[in-house]
């Protein structure tokens, strides 16, 4: 008897998830991110329509829609990671869009870099790929960012933000397409351009792709839409657990600096504040034998 009172509730239970996952539609959608915002792991319903850096995604082919439901499901349920990247990107986002907006490339790339670093300025990959932008060593040189033992732009915000527009601006001017451009980024402009060639094609959707490029798209697609509507992928971070961005002062140095601790024990914090805050300086000391000037960022009020 109770075993047959578990099965009729169960049965239920998913007569009711099968009515909403027979058809997302405008009727039914509240109800269903309502669901999908409870600890149940359910599918979650695609956008109708979507774009990303102003270009349209093909969202009636139905091998575009399994591939970015794949993305949004690996994201939306890998909830650490996401978490995380909801709290930090309060800290960084803002800087990075005006930047990107400067430069005249698509702010929608602050998605690319959630993709490529999760917002974590200090990330590095197995590979060598360092900073927001996860750049390798040769092609931020390439792009102008000093990378060496004591000096590695790689790990900064604005420097390496700047390096990544450049990299994609010239990209887009090769290929026609952010998306193509994007895939640069993953796999390199001369591939892109390769692929390009062979395929005879120039549209991303419509281009075989290796594995990790293929998914390339789909993920900072996948990623614009958690990071713009959390709530609907079941993410409720209260504002004041957001990380913010915090006001700082700069200070030039110009000289040899023997020791970094004990100058920033003069500023009036510790080294590890100091790191925090200047990621991109690798080493205890700086030699700066060409006189070089940089900027060294600090607290406001240490």
């Amino acid at each position: 008897m109770k075993s047959s009172a578990y099965q009729i509730i169960a049965g239920l239970g998913i007569l009711a998830l099968g009515i909403l996952i027979g058809g997302t539609t405008s009727r039914n959608e509240d109800a269903y991110f309502k669901l999908a915002t409870s600890n149940s792991t359910v599918p979650v319903p695609l956008p109708k329509s979507m774009e990303v850096f102003g270009e349209q995604i093909p969202m009636d082919d139905p091998i575009v829609k399994e591939s970015l439901t794949r993305e949004l499901y690996s994201n939306t349920y890998w909830h650490s990671n996401t978490l995380l990247m909801l709290k930090r990107r309060t800290r960084w986002e803002a800087s990075i869009r005006t930047l990107l907006r400067e430069e005249g490339v698509p702010e929608d790339l602050v998605y690319l870099m959630a993709a490529e670093s999760a917002f974590q300025p200090t990330a590095l990959s197995p590979s060598g790929a360092a900073g927001l932008w996860q750049f390798m060593p040769a092609t931020g040189k390439e792009y102008g960012l000093q990378v060496d033992g004591q000096i590695d732009e790689r790990y900064h915000l604005k420097k390496s933000t700047l390096a990544a527009a450049k990299y994609l601006k010239s990209a887009y001017e090769k290929t026609g397409s952010w998306f193509l451009a994007a895939a640069s980024y993953n796999m390199g402009l001369n591939g892109v351009l390769r692929q390009m060639e062979r395929q005879n094609e120039n549209d991303y959707f419509r281009m075989a792709w290796n594995e990790e490029t293929g998914r390339y798209a789909f993920r900072i697609a996948a990623l614009k839409l958690i990071l713009e509507h959390p709530e609907h992928y079941g993410y409720q971070v209260p504002p004041e657990e957001l990380w913010r961005a915090e006001r700082g002062r700069t200070v030039v140095v110009d000289s040899t600096v023997s020791n970094w601790g004990k100058w920033a024990q003069r500023e009036g914090l510790s080294y590890k504040e100091f790191k925090r805050w200047n990621p991109w300086v690798r080493d205890y000391h700086f030699s700066n034998t060409s006189g070089q000037r940089i900027e060294i960022e600090l607290p406001l009020n240490p």
